[in-house]
C-alpha cells in the first residue's frame, strides 16, 4: 500500500487533529498545541479512505479545469475569456468575456462574477422567499473556500459567487436550501422534508455539488480544500 505524503502544521487555535486535502498544498495535518506527530500518523491512518477519495476527486477536478482551456462556466453556459491589453474592467459580449490581461485577469474576472452573482441570486432569493412565505434581512456575496452559502438566525443570507460556475439547477438548489433554513435552522428530518416540498429533485444537485465542487474555480486558481477531523 502506497504511503500518503503529508505535511504537519501546528496551530494554537486548533482544538482537535484536523486533516485538509488541498488542490495546491496536498494533504496537511493540523495539530493542536499538545498533539504529537504520532497523532498525525494516527489521523492519516484513520482517515485514509476519505483522503484517497478526496485526492481522486482533486485529480478529476484538475483534469476538468484543464479541459476548459480559456473558457469559464456561467450557470449553463461556457464563456470564452478574451484578454485585451489596457482593459481595466470585465465586459461580457455574448459568449465572450472581454477582460484585462496579465496579472489583473483573475481578480477582475472574480469581481465581475461577484457583481453578476448578486444580479442572479437576489431575484431568485426574493421569489423563493415569497413562495415560502418568509423573508431575509440582508444578502452578501462572498468567496469562501469551504462554504457555498449560509443563513443566520437573524435572516442574514450569504452566497458564494462560485455558484455561478455551477449548473443553474445547483444554484437554485442552494438558494432553496438556505430559504428553508429561515424556517428550520438545523438539518433535521423536518428540514429535509420542507426542502423536498419546494425542491423535489434536490438530491441530484446536492450530489453534483459534493462531487464537482472542487471544479468551481477560475483558470489559474487552485481548487478548494476539503477538511476532516479525526475522532
Amino acid at each position: 500500500m502506497d504511503e500518503i505524503a503529508y505535511r504537519i502544521r501546528h496551530s494554537q487555535r486548533a482544538r482537535r487533529v484536523r486533516v485538509t486535502v488541498d488542490g495546491a498544498r496536498g494533504v496537511e495535518v493540523v495539530l493542536p498545541r499538545r498533539a504529537t506527530e504520532h497523532d498525525a500518523v494516527a489521523a492519516i491512518r484513520e482517515l485514509r479512505p476519505w483522503i484517497e477519495r478526496q485526492l481522486r476527486q482533486l485529480d478529476r477536478a484538475h483534469a476538468t479545469v484543464r479541459a476548459r482551456g480559456d473558457r469559464v462556466p456561467y450557470l449553463d453556459e461556457l464563456l470564452e475569456i478574451d484578454p485585451e491589453r489596457g482593459r481595466r474592467r470585465v465586459h461580457r459580449s455574448g459568449c465572450r468575456l472581454l477582460t484585462p490581461s496579465g496579472a489583473e485577469l483573475v481578480p477582475a474576472v472574480e469581481r465581475w462574477y461577484k457583481r453578476a452573482a448578486r444580479d442572479e441570486i437576489a431575484p431568485r432569493l426574493d421569489a423563493a422567499c415569497a413562495r415560502a412565505q418568509t423573508s431575509y434581512s440582508s444578502l452578501s456575496i462572498r468567496g469562501q473556500r469551504t462554504r457555498w452559502a449560509s443563513c443566520s438566525r437573524g435572516g442574514a443570507m450569504s452566497f458564494n459567487w462560485r455558484l455561478l460556475l455551477a449548473p443553474e439547477r445547483v444554484l437554485d438548489y442552494v438558494i432553496w436550501h438556505e430559504v428553508c433554513h429561515l424556517h428550520v435552522m438545523d438539518h433535521s428530518p423536518r428540514f429535509w422534508s420542507l426542502l423536498a416540498s419546494h425542491c423535489p429533485e434536490y438530491r441530484e444537485p446536492k450530489g453534483w455539488l459534493r462531487r464537482h465542487g472542487a471544479t468551481l474555480v477560475l483558470p489559474g486558481e487552485r481548487q478548494a480544500s476539503a477538511r476532516r477531523s479525526a475522532a
